[in-house]
C-alpha cells in the first residue's frame, strides 16, 4: 500500500533558487508599476490615483464642504488600496501642501505640514480635505468613456486604471519615485509653458526640442528660488532625460540686512538658519551678527542675515553661503515614468510630451465615440416617440386593449424593442402637443450634435484643433506666472579660511622645545612670557590673525598652521607635535607669519641658502612639505624676514667669527632646494667645526645683534661696509671677544 499523501499530486516541485527569482522578479514588477513610478498619462502613481477618484466619489469636490481625512483615508484603503492608512494619509497631504505641489490636487484645512516640517501634520482625524478645483482636470472627463475600469484588490468594485487628464499632469507636478532598479524624479513646471509647446508639439509633430525649450526654459518650483543652470546645462538634460538642475535661493538688500525671500525647492527654513548658526558658532562666519527667521503668512519666506558692520561685502558674503549651506542645490532630473506601452522608461522632453498627446488624442477619441452612441441612442428613442404623438390615438388605444402591448407596438409601427419600451414608460403629461415640440427641437439638436461628432471623429485636424482649444482654455483658467526665474549663473565659491578670519595683529611665539602659541597684538614682549621648566624662547613672528603660521624644523620640512587657531599667550601654549608629524629628533628652528607673497630667507648651517615667498612655506600635509634641503650632517636655521628684497642687505656669520655683508638680490629666488652659498667656511674650518650660526637681512636703517654668548656686538646699516664682499666670501673676522658666535638676530 502507497504512502503517498493523497495532496502530494496537486503540487509540482520547483528548485529554490528559480522560485526566489521569480518571486523577486514579481515582486519588483509590482513596485515598478503598482507603487514607485507615474504614468505619463496622467502622471499619478497609483495611491494618488486612488486617493484623487475616492475623494470624487464621495462627493468631495472643489466646491463642496471639507471632510475629515479619515474618511477620505478609510475608504481608499478599504476599497482600492489595501496598503498601510499612515502611507496612504502621508500621499495625500503631500497632494495638499503648496510647497510640495506646484498645483495641489487636494484642498487641506488644518495642519498639513510646514516648509520647515513637511512631515510635521496633524494626525488624519484631526484634518480635514477636499479636492482641489485644478483635480478637475483629472476627473472631468471620467464619467464620458474615456477610462478603463478595472477590478479592485478584492473584484468587488471597479476602479478606472488611469484618469483622463486633459493636461500633461506628469510635467506639471512631476513626481519622485524609488523602485527596483530604477528611480524617477521629475521637477514641476509652469502650466501656461507647458501648454504652449504642447499645442506647438500637437500641431507640428516634427518640432525639433530646441524649439519646444523656448517655450519651456526649464523646471517652475513651487516655492520660488532662482534656476541658475545654463541654457546649454537645461537643454543636455531635457535632450537625455536627466542631469543636475541647480537652484538657489533668492536674496535682495534691505538697509544693510540680507533679506532671503525664496529657497530651493524642498529645502527647509529651519535648516538654513541651523547651517548658519553652526557656522557662526565655529567662529567660521565673523561677519554675520545676527541671524532670525521673520516668515508670517503674508511673507512665507523671509530669513533676515544682519552683517556684523556696513562694510562686509554682501556679495561675497552670500556667495560663500551658497557654496557651504543648502542656500544652493543641485536637484536632480530624471524623467523615467510608464509609458502608453505599460512599461518604464527615461525619456526626453519630447518623447514625454509626445506620448501625452497621444494619451490625450485617445482619451478625446473615447470621449466623442461615447457621446455619439449616446446621440444616436437618444435619436433612436427620438424617432420612435415622434411615430407615438403622430399616432397618439392609435398608440393609446393599444395600450390600453392589448395584454402584450410592447409586442403590438412593434408590429404595428415597426418600431424596435427599445423604442417601444420608451413609448411605454412615457408619463400622461408628456402626451401634451408642447412635448411633440420639444422633441423636435431636441431631435434638430441631436442631429447638429451628430454631424459635429462625426466630423470631428472623420477629420484629424479637427480633433487636433479642439484638443488645441481645450488646452488653451484650461491653461487660461489654471494657469500662472512663472514662480522661479532662469538666471544664469556661475557656481559659488566658498571663501577661503583666511577671507572668513578677522584680520587683527597677532604675535606667534615658539619655544626651545617646539611650544606654540599666539599673543593678540604686536606690543608682546616673548622673551618675557612664562615658559615650562627647562624649556624657553626660541623664536617669534608677528602677522594677522588671518594669515598663516609657518614653521620649519631642522631637516628642512615646513608646516603650516591658522593663526587665529594657535592656543592663547596666557597658556603656555601646545606642542607642534600634537599638530604634525614631526620626528622626535628633529627639533623645529623657526617661525614666519605673513601673506603669500612675503619673502622670507632659508638657510643651513653648511652655509647654503635662498629666497622663497611665504607661500611656498604652505601645506597640508600633516607631515609638512621639504622646502629646504639639508646638506648631511648640517640643519636648517630659523626663517629669517626679507623687508625689502630689492635694497636688503644679507649678513651672514660663522661660528668662528666671520661675517660677510651684500645685496641680497645677489641670492636666487626658489620655491625649493639647497640654494647657493652665502658664506665660504673652507673644508679645513669645517672640519674644526666652523658652521653658520646665523644669516638675517637689514632693512635701510636696520641693525643686527651677533651674540657671543651674553654678549653682543651692534652691526648697524653703515657698519656693514667693513664687512662688505660678494656672495660666498669668505667674509671679515669680528672684533676680538667674538671668536665663538652662537648666534646673529635683528635688533629691536
Amino acid at each position: 500500500m502507497s504512502t503517498q499523501s493523497p495532496l502530494t499530486d496537486t503540487f509540482e516541485p520547483v528548485e529554490l533558487l528559480d522560485y526566489a527569482e521569480r518571486a523577486y522578479l514579481d515582486y519588483a514588477m509590482y513596485v515598478v508599476l503598482d507603487r514607485a513610478l507615474p504614468h505619463v498619462g496622467d502622471g499619478l502613481k497609483p495611491v494618488q490615483r486612488r486617493i484623487v477618484y475616492s475623494m470624487s466619489e464621495l462627493g468631495l469636490s472643489a466646491a463642496s464642504k471639507h471632510k475629515k481625512s479619515a474618511r477620505t483615508v478609510g475608504d481608499v484603503i478599504g476599497k482600492f488600496h489595501p496598503h498601510g492608512d499612515s502611507a496612504c494619509y502621508e500621499a495625500m497631504v503631500l497632494m495638499a501642501q503648496p510647497f510640495s505641489y506646484r498645483y495641489p490636487l487636494v484642498d487641506g484645512q488644518g495642519n498639513f505640514g510646514s516648509p520647515d516640517d513637511p512631515k510635521s501634520f496633524a494626525a488624519m482625524r484631526y484634518t480635514e480635505s477636499r479636492l482641489s478645483p485644478y483635480a478637475k482636470v483629472l476627473l472631468q472627463e471620467l464619467g464620458m468613456g474615456t477610462a478603463e475600469w478595472v477590478p479592485n484588490f478584492d473584484g468587488t468594485l471597479k476602479e478606472p486604471k488611469l484618469l483622463p487628464a486633459r493636461l500633461p499632469n506628469i510635467l506639471l507636478n512631476g513626481g519622485q519615485g524609488i523602485a527596483v532598479g530604477m528611480s524617477t524624479d521629475i521637477p514641476p513646471h509652469n502650466l501656461e509653458e507647458v501648454v504652449k509647446a504642447t499645442i506647438l508639439l500637437l500641431e507640428k509633430p516634427r518640432t525639433p526640442l530646441v524649439n519646444l525649450l523656448e517655450h519651456i526654459k526649464g523646471p517652475d518650483f513651487p516655492g520660488g528660488g532662482e534656476i541658475i543652470s545654463s541654457a546649454d546645462e537645461i537643454q543636455a538634460i531635457y535632450e537625455t532625460g536627466n542631469g543636475p538642475i541647480r537652484q538657489r535661493a533668492v536674496w535682495e538688500k534691505e538697509g544693510d540686512q540680507i533679506i532671503i525671500t525664496a529657497l530651493p525647492h524642498q529645502v527647509s527654513p529651519a535648516k538654513i538658519l541651523e547651517q548658519i548658526a553652526q557656522q557662526m558658532q565655529a567662529k567660521k562666519l565673523p561677519m554675520v551678527a545676527d541671524l532670525r527667521d521673520e516668515s508670517d503668512h503674508e511673507h512665507p519666506t523671509r530669513l533676515v542675515i544682519v552683517p556684523r558692520s556696513n562694510r562686509v561685502d554682501l556679495e561675497a558674503l552670500m556667495a560663500h553661503l551658497f557654496a557651504t549651506t543648502d542656500l544652493e542645490k543641485s536637484i536632480r532630473v530624471n524623467l523615467n515614468v510608464i509609458g502608453n506601452d505599460g512599461r518604464p522608461g527615461v525619456r526626453d522632453l519630447k518623447a514625454l510630451l509626445s506620448e501625452w498627446i497621444e494619451y490625450r488624442r485617445a482619451t478625446v477619441t473615447k470621449r466623442l465615440e461615447f457621446r455619439l452612441d449616446q446621440v444616436v441612442d437618444r435619436l433612436h428613442i427620438l424617432e420612435g416617440l415622434l411615430v407615438a404623438y403622430l399616432n397618439i390615438d392609435e398608440v393609446i388605444e393599444i395600450i390600453r386593449h392589448h395584454d402584450e402591448p410592447k409586442e403590438e407596438l412593434m408590429a404595428r409601427f415597426g418600431l424596435t424593442a427599445t423604442q417601444a419600451e420608451a413609448i411605454l414608460e412615457l408619463k400622461l403629461r408628456h402626451l401634451a402637443k408642447l412635448e411633440e415640440i420639444k422633441i423636435q427641437g431636441e431631435r434638430d439638436e441631436l442631429e447638429a450634435e451628430r454631424a459635429t461628432l462625426e466630423g470631428l471623429l472623420d477629420s484629424p485636424k479637427k480633433l487636433t484643433r479642439l484638443i488645441r482649444d481645450e488646452l488653451k482654455e484650461d491653461a487660461k483658467r489654471y494657469g500662472d506666472a512663472r514662480r522661479s526665474p532662469i538666471v544664469e549663473r556661475s557656481a559659488a565659491q566658498a571663501m577661503s579660511e583666511t577671507e572668513l578670519v578677522p584680520s587683527e595683529p597677532m604675535t606667534v611665539v615658539l619655544s626651545e622645545n617646539g611650544w606654540v602659541r599666539a599673543a593678540k597684538g604686536h606690543e608682546v614682549k616673548p622673551q618675557e612670557l612664562h615658559y615650562r621648566e627647562g624649556d624657553g624662547y626660541l623664536a617669534s613672528a608677528r602677522g594677522r590673525s588671518n594669515q598663516l603660521a609657518c614653521f620649519l624644523d631642522a631637516s628642512g620640512r615646513s608646516y603650516s598652521l591658522p593663526t587665529h587657531g594657535l592656543p592663547s599667550a596666557r597658556s603656555l601654549g601646545e606642542p607642534l607635535t600634537g599638530r604634525f608629524s614631526i620626528p622626535s629628533d628633529t627639533p623645529v628652528v623657526g617661525v614666519a607669519v605673513g601673506g603669500d607673497e612675503d619673502r622670507v630667507l632659508l638657510a643651513s648651517n653648511q652655509g647654503y641658502g635662498f629666497v622663497t615667498a611665504l607661500e611656498n612655506l604652505h601645506t597640508r600635509q600633516k607631515a609638512g612639505k621639504q622646502v629646504l634641503s639639508v646638506p648631511k650632517g648640517g640643519s636648517a636655521l630659523g626663517i629669517e624676514s626679507v623687508s625689502d628684497p630689492e635694497e636688503g642687505i644679507l649678513l651672514a656669520v660663522t661660528s668662528a667669527g666671520y661675517l660677510l655683508a651684500f645685496y641680497v638680490e645677489e641670492l636666487p629666488e626658489l620655491a625649493k632646494g639647497k640654494g647657493n652659498k652665502l658664506i665660504n667656511i673652507p673644508p679645513k674650518a669645517r672640519a674644526e667645526g666652523e658652521h653658520m650660526v646665523g644669516a638675517v637681512v637689514l632693512s635701510e636703517g636696520g641693525g643686527a645683534l651677533v651674540w657671543a654668548g651674553q654678549r653682543y656686538l651692534k652691526i648697524s646699516w653703515s657698519d656693514t661696509d667693513h664687512y662688505w664682499g660678494e656672495r660666498a666670501q669668505r667674509g671679515r673676522k669680528l672684533p676680538r671677544g667674538f671668536q665663538k658666535v652662537t648666534r646673529l638676530t635683528l635688533a629691536e
